[in-house]
This record gives structure tokens, C-alpha cells and sequence, in this order.
């Protein structure tokens, strides 16, 4: 059987409401509730009946329970598919899959500074050939095909610095970042010039395309601000930079995921804003980043995706699901440039739908435009 022969159709009229929905922060419409987006990835296989290996594997198959399960939801009227750690394959490490969690590099291709000059920038055209671009294509070509009017093509690069990590081990990075400065640069600049040469792969096959990028290794739990500043928020404003002007965007989604209790406001200094800029921050300590805090440091610059905690999303408690969201929604919802509910990171493959649905009726109850 046919991927697409395992599904019903979109409903059209459940699409069209919830284009309206996911287009009124950036048009200014106030259409409907809020919008809700928990990041979903490998949770819309497993509540499709699949696994999470599956999701991964099968790019086709896990962008189509995306745009299902949105739909079941009452979540956002696109799909999407995609992994933590684009082009790093063609730089050198050999990705394997995993069944309980996203596919993971089997080990480092470096493990000292002086091999870092080893570590190349990878071209346009490699990249075209390369085991990145190949699941990615099979997506969108797939969404192109069975479900169009749900097609948003995307520039992935969930984490700059992490991602530069993996070429020579997070431990190692971390240390030379401390101890060997130049050449932890080095790898973060040739990743980042490795991804703005991805973003102009996608964007020529596919039209201008979504920026998702952000800061995750880069954290307060890990960094100072200052580094934080240095490893991470200089070159997220590269990147995004570099891939307009390769044709990606105008939209650009940030996912600050972790602790940025304070480096927030050196990534609110570097980073490239567009009008159609999404922001979204996880944690401030060991509490969800306040949507008040949020809607005063960047209202005017971006729609803000305030958080709910990851953690609750796994446990038995719907109605602690839907106090934090309201209060989140409430504290938030009046933000310049819209509100958006989501989590603080990727929903868990294994969380309970009744959390998700959670989520929607807080949006509803507490984000209904007209009602506040």
C-alpha cells in the first residue's frame, strides 16, 4: 500500500480555517484563537500508529502524519519533516538510525585542533547529492504531490553551534570553546557556511523557504552570555543573513530551546528580524520562559511562541496542561506582533493527546480574539 492510500483527505474546510488562523499574527486580522503549535515531530507517527524510527526513515510517510495529525489536533494547516542535525552527513559523519529517538552521527570525525582544517565547507552542488537533500527532497516532493496546499518548503538548521559540535564531540567542543577558541570557530563558521549553502539548495528547488534555526547547546546552563553571544548568536545573524540572500525566507522561526535566562537579549541583539519572525524561548532557569518577559523584549520585533513545559506534556495531568497555557496566553496574548501557543521543545513522541488537546482548548477558552 501507498503511503497517501493510508490516510483520508485534508478536510477543506478544517484547512481553511486554519490557514486563516496561522496567517492572522502576521496580518494583523485576528482571525479565530490563537494558533498552537507544539513543534511537532515523531509524536504524529506514533499517534498515526507508527514508530518513532518509522517517522524518520520515511520522510514521506512522516511528513503525512504531520499534516494528519495537525489536522486532528486542530494544529497548524502545513506539514513538515525534518531532523536535528542537516548537512552534517555531507561534512563528514556517518548518521545512523535509532528507533526510540531522531537519527544520531556514530562518532566524531575529529578529535583534535589541528585536524580542524580538515573540516571543509560543503558545496551547493554536493549538497544536492548529499544523504541531507535526499530525505528532504523525498518530503517535499511527496507534499508537493499528495498534499499542496499544506506545502511550506523549509531551511532546517535546528542548532548551529551544536551541530558544528557533533564534527568534533559536544564534550570536546565545549572544552575548545573555553581552551581553543579559534578552533571552535572555525568549525561553527564552516558549518554555517555549509548550511547557507543548504538553504540555497532548498530555496532554488523549492521557492523561498522558511528559516528554522535557533540556539540550543548554546545556553545558559553551558555558556556565559558572552559566549553565548559569540559561538552562537553571531553566526545564527550569518546564517539567516546569508540565506536570504540565497533566497530563503522571509519567514524565520527561532527556537531558543533550553536555559536563556539572561542570553536572550544578546540573541534579541544579533539576530536578523524580518516581518514574518518567529520567536520561541523554552526556559528561563528551570521555568518555562515567561510570555510577559517575551511580549516586552520582543513584541515589536517578532511573533512570539510562548511555551508550555515539555515535561508536563508527558504526564497524566491534562488540567496542569491547561492552567500553564492559560496563564502563558493570558500574560501573552496582547503581544504587538501576535501570539502564538506552543512547547518549550518538540512535543515527546510518547506524549498523551489528551495534553495536546489540552493546549487547543486553553487557546480557545483563553485566546479567542474579541473575548479579552
Amino acid at each position: 500500500m501507498e503511503t497517501y492510500e493510508k490516510f483520508p483527505p485534508i478536510d477543506p474546510k478544517w484547512l481553511d480555517k486554519a490557514k486563516k488562523r496561522f496567517a492572522s499574527p502576521f496580518m494583523g486580522t485576528n482571525y479565530d484563537h490563537v494558533p498552537v503549535d507544539p513543534m511537532m515531530l515523531s509524536h504524529a507517527s506514533v499517534a498515526c500508529g507508527n514508530t518513532i524510527g518509522d517517522f524518520y526513515r520515511y520522510p514521506d510517510l512522516g511528513a503525512h502524519c504531520v499534516a494528519y495529525a495537525s489536522q486532528v489536533y486542530d494544529l497548524l494547516p502545513v506539514t513538515h519533516w525534518y531532523f536535528s542535525l542537516s548537512w552534517v552527513a555531507e561534512m563528514g559523519l556517518d548518521i545512523q538510525y535509532m528507533e526510540t529517538m531522531p537519527p544520531v552521527p556514530k562518532a566524531p570525525i575529529i578529535s583534535s585542533p589541528n585536524e580542524v582544517d580538515d573540516v571543509e565547507v560543503v558545496s551547493v552542488e554536493e549538497l544536492n547529492k548529499g544523504w541531507t537533500m535526499k530525505h528532504y527532497n523525498k518530503a517535499n516532493e511527496y507534499v508537493q504531490k499528495y498534499l499542496p496546499e499544506m506545502f511550506i518548503p523549509m531551511v532546517n538548521v535546528s542548532d548551529i553551534t551544536g551541530s558544528a559540535a557533533q564534527l568534533c564531540g559536544v564534550e570536546n567542543f565545549v572544552m575548545w570553546a573555553l581552551c581553543e577558541p579559534d578552533a571552535a570557530h572555525t568549525l561553527v563558521d564552516r558549518y554555517t557556511e555549509t548550511a547557507i549553502n543548504g538553504a540555497e539548495a532548498v530555496s532554488k528547488k523549492y521557492g523561498m523557504a522558511t528559516i528554522s534555526t535557533g540556539s540550543v547547546l548554546a545556553n545558559n546552563d553551558i555558556f556565559s552570555d558572552e559566549m553565548v553571544a559569540e559561538y552562537s548568536a553571531k553566526y545564527l545573524r550569518k546564517l539567516v543573513n546569508g540565506a536570504f540572500r540565497r533566497g530563503a525566507g522571509p519567514q524565520v522561526f527561532y527556537h531558543l530551546c533550553g536555559n536563556h535566562e539572561t542570553d536572550y537579549k544578546v540573541i534579541k541583539e544579533h539576530a536578523v528580524w524580518s516581518p514574518f519572525t518567529i520567536v520561541n524561548i523554552g526556559y528561563k532557569g528551570r521555568e518555562v520562559f515567561p510570555a510577559d518577559i517575551m511580549a516586552k523584549e520582543f513584541g515589536n520585533l517578532a511573533t512570539i511562541m510562548p511555551s508550555v513545559d515539555t515535561r508536563l506534556m508527558i504526564m497524566p495531568n491534562a488540567m496542569r496542561v491547561y492552567q500553564q497555557a492559560k496563564e502563558q496566553i493570558i500574560a501573552g496574548r496582547d503581544s504587538a506582533n501576535g501570539f502564538i501557543l506552543g512547547t518549550a521543545c518538540e512535543v515527546p513522541s510518547y506524549s498523551h493527546p489528551a495534553n495536546i488537546h489540552a493546549l487547543v482548548q486553553a487557546a480557545k477558552d483563553f485566546g479567542t480574539y474579541g473575548t479579552w
